[in-house]
């Protein structure tokens, strides 16, 4: 019993953050006549304020992200094209995510570099934890298993890495850097300000779900490993 209560806390944890930041978006992403733009153009109109003029606004089917290589402030179709809360604090955030790279933002920096490590890791450690029972037969030494074990683990570790890494970026894009443009340039009047720090705070606990996630992952394949 104390199992199961500690796995439904767990599936809670993961996915329950996932579902509130979705019904959160989806709330605020109705139309509203009193915005002037969209999030696009607001996106636009923010970076060329801050003389960024140099950073780019794109449309994405790949989720609403900045791009730090391409220099790129990428949004969804329903944020770039919406007059919605939703879709004005997003670009906002995503504008954040530049001001981070021009200002050389270290945690930003940091989880640039690791993002496509990480990635190639988790393959390797995938494969190499997938091997482990076959080099242990073949070379007949224990240890060998046991390195393979101790290298993919670290591998699958990786993604965690950068979870925990892009937690603090998004925290701080979100609440000291979009957050108080869109107050003090009054982009947002005092009664959105509210929901407005929930569509933010829903935007930042997707990576604590997504770090979550990559841990039990790592659990999956240690208790796969001791059958």
């Amino acid at each position: 019993m104390p199992i199961l209560i500690l796995l439904i806390l767990l599936v809670a944890l993961i996915y329950g953050p996932q579902i509130w930041a979705k019904r959160i978006l989806t709330k605020y992403s109705k139309h509203r006549d009193d915005f002037p733009g969209t999030g696009g153009e607001l996106a636009r109109h923010l970076l060329d304020k801050l003389d960024m003029s140099e950073v780019k606004v794109e449309v994405t089917e790949l989720g609403d992200h900045y791009d730090p290589i391409e220099k790129s402030v990428r949004l969804s179709q329903a944020n770039w094209g919406s007059h919605s809360l939703t879709a004005v604090v997003t670009a906002a955030h995503e504008v954040g995510h530049a001001i981070q790279d021009r200002t050389a933002y270290q945690p930003l920096q940091a989880r640039s570099k690791l993002v496509g490590v990480a990635h190639m890791a988790e393959k390797i450690g995938a494969g190499l934890m997938m091997m482990i029972p076959v080099v242990a037969i073949i070379a007949r030494i224990p240890a060998a298993g046991l390195l393979m074990f101790l290298g993919g683990l670290a591998s699958l570790g990786a993604s965690v890495i950068v979870h925990l890494v892009t937690l603090p970026v998004e925290w701080d894009a979100s609440f000291k850097r979009a957050l108080p443009i869109l107050e003090k340039g009054e982009y947002i009047s005092n009664k959105d300000q509210l929901a407005a720090r929930q569509i933010l705070t829903a935007c930042a606990l997707t990576y604590v779900a997504s770090s979550l996630s990559s841990l039990l992952n790592l659990w999956r394949w240690i208790a796969i490993l001791r059958r």
